[in-house]
C-alpha cells in the first residue's frame, strides 16, 4: 500500500484545485491544512462523519434497559418483599435509577466516540517531522492525500495543479 502523499501549495485557490482534481481520480483526500480558513475547502474536502448521536443513543438506552432488567430480576425473581402490599415487579419504582445510569452511559460513550472520531488521545503525527510542515499556520497550504494505486499518477497531478514540495508521508 501506498503511503500518504503530503503537497505544499502557495495560494488557497492551488490547494482547492488540486483537491479536486485528487478527487475526480479516485485518491482519497485525508486532510488540508491552511493559515486561515478557506470557504471552498470545507465543500471539496467532505470529511467522514462520526456517528456519534447513535453511538450515545445505543449506550444509553442499552444501559438503562440493563439497569431495569437487574431491579426487576432482584425485585421479582432473587429477592421478593412484598413490602406494604405493593407489586413485586412496581416499575415506577424501578424508574429513577436507569434514567440516571443511561445518562451517565450516554455521556461517557459519546464522549469516548468525539474522542475516537478526532484521533484523539494522540500525542504525536508523522506529519509534525515533514519538512516545511510549520508553515502551514504561516503562509502555506498543504494537502495530505492517500493515493489509489501507485503514487506516480497522484505526485503529476499534485504538480500540474501548482504543487511547489511534493513529498512522501514517513510513518
Amino acid at each position: 500500500m501506498s503511503r500518504p502523499i503530503l503537497a505544499e501549495f502557495e495560494t488557497p485557490e492551488a490547494l482547492v484545485r488540486a483537491l479536486r482534481l485528487a478527487r475526480a481520480e479516485g485518491h482519497r483526500a485525508i486532510d488540508a491544512f491552511s493559515p486561515f480558513p478557506v470557504e471552498d475547502l470545507a465543500a471539496a474536502l467532505d470529511p467522514p462523519r462520526v456517528p456519534v448521536r447513535p453511538i450515545m443513543a445505543a449506550a444509553g438506552f442499552g444501559a438503562a434497559a440493563a439497569m431495569y432488567a437487574l431491579q426487576w430480576y432482584g425485585a421479582v425473581h432473587d429477592y421478593p418483599l412484598n413490602s406494604g402490599g405493593r407489586p413485586l415487579h412496581s416499575w415506577p419504582v424501578f424508574l429513577l435509577v436507569p434514567f440516571e445510569v443511561g445518562v451517565l452511559a450516554a455521556a461517557v460513550a459519546g464522549f469516548a466516540a468525539f474522542l475516537w472520531g478526532c484521533g484523539l488521545p494522540r500525542l504525536h503525527h508523522p506529519l509534525f517531522a515533514m519538512p516545511r510542515f510549520e508553515r502551514a499556520s504561516q503562509d502555506r497550504f498543504l494537502l495530505l492525500v492517500a493515493p489509489r494505486g501507485p503514487a506516480e499518477g497522484l505526485r503529476r497531478t499534485l504538480e500540474e495543479a501548482g504543487a511547489r514540495l511534493v513529498s512522501d508521508l514517513h510513518e
